[in-house]
């Protein structure tokens, strides 16, 4: 019998809903059953998120050094010790916030990067909290990179049930999108959203690709970028045997992605994506950092500071997260 991936699951910021979502993951039967879980975090922490949950984890307890591909116990935790529950304060974000995060993900990428886990999950981080912990703190793909090593593209994919979501820009500002729009990074980004859905078991994604203007630029009356830059692209990997089409006017695109004619929209910027999908299932929505050795997901939604403490956070989308990265673990080492 193939054993199950060992998946390190980080705890994110925990002023928000991170630690009872961490506490509810580890008990659920069907994630229990496809993979075991290495929690990587500080014991009071995640003893308080489990007070809120409702919930009594079995934990077995881990050195930071030890060898947690060798021990025995479904539901692993690394403590870390860093964080006293009495200076977290719910629903703000803070510097201590933001340092146990960045630590416990760290810590989970440097398990991957040595080949002591299969994949990666974390919930849910605030990015206020990680730049006042990590100034140049930009995004999870570049803090990722770095501690991984690693030096080819990486991309930032959301996950709905079999409907991807991809872009060619991410976290920069709107007025800057046309100008990072060439070629080349858009082909890089085809390339990239064909690979990782094969990785996770597509024969051959359909990728349907947005345009940037309005109408897909109505025949250059509103913008040329299509013409000019993302037609050809398009063309260029139809030749490489990528099934893309487009460019496709955004506002539409996603009714016949939904309808069942695509499996991936490669979209132009942040939004033009992650509105639609968030629309279609914001409590399912994963996203996950393609690119890496190893998978790495998360869910698509925030901290949720506003219900922080409460014991009301719905597990769907982290549930989602764990599902897919032991989905994709599995068939690597197949």
């Amino acid at each position: 019998m193939t054993a199950k991936p060992l998946i390190a699951l980080a705890m994110g910021d925990p002023a928000g809903i991170s630690p009872e979502l961490t506490a509810k993951l580890v008990v659920q039967d069907d994630i229990r059953a496809r993979s075991r879980i290495v929690v990587i975090g500080d014991r009071r922490i995640f003893d308080e998120g489990a007070r809120i949950a409702g919930v009594k984890p079995e934990l077995t307890m881990m050195e930071q050094g030890a060898d947690v591909r060798a021990a025995e116990g479904e539901t692993l935790f690394v403590d870390l010790g860093h964080l006293d529950p009495s200076d977290v304060q719910q629903g703000i974000a803070s510097l201590a916030g933001g340092r146990f995060a960045l630590a416990n993900y760290r810590h989970a990428l440097e398990f991957g990067r040595d080949s002591r886990v299969d994949a990666v999950c974390f919930t849910p981080f605030n990015k206020q909290a990680m730049r006042l912990a990590r100034a140049e703190y930009d995004d999870e793909i570049a803090f990722s990179a770095e501690v991984v090593g690693l030096k080819t593209p990486a991309s930032e994919f959301n996950v709905l049930d079999r409907l991807w979501n991809a872009r060619v820009t991410s976290h920069i500002p709107l007025k800057d999108v046309a100008a990072r729009l060439s070629g080349e990074r858009i082909h890089r980004a085809l390339e990239l959203t064909d690979s990782c859905m094969r990785n996770a078991g597509f024969a051959r994604p359909r990728i349907a690709v947005a345009g940037l203007n309005p109408h897909a630029g109505d025949g250059g009356n509103f913008g040329r970028e299509e013409i000019d830059v993302i037609a050809p692209v398009v063309a260029a990997g139809q030749r490489e045997g990528i099934a893309a089409e487009g460019p496709f006017p955004a506002d539409t695109v996603f009714l016949r992605a939904k309808g069942g004619a695509f499996d991936a929209v490669l979209t132009m910027y942040h939004d033009q994506g992650q509105i639609a999908m968030k629309l279609m299932g914001f409590d399912r929505g994963v996203t996950l950092l393609g690119g890496f050795p190893f998978p790495i997901c998360t869910p698509a939604h925030g901290t949720a500071y506003d219900i922080a403490g409460q014991g009301i956070a719905s597990i769907g989308a982290s549930r989602a997260a764990l599902l897919l990265a032991a989905e994709m673990a599995a068939r690597r080492s197949a």
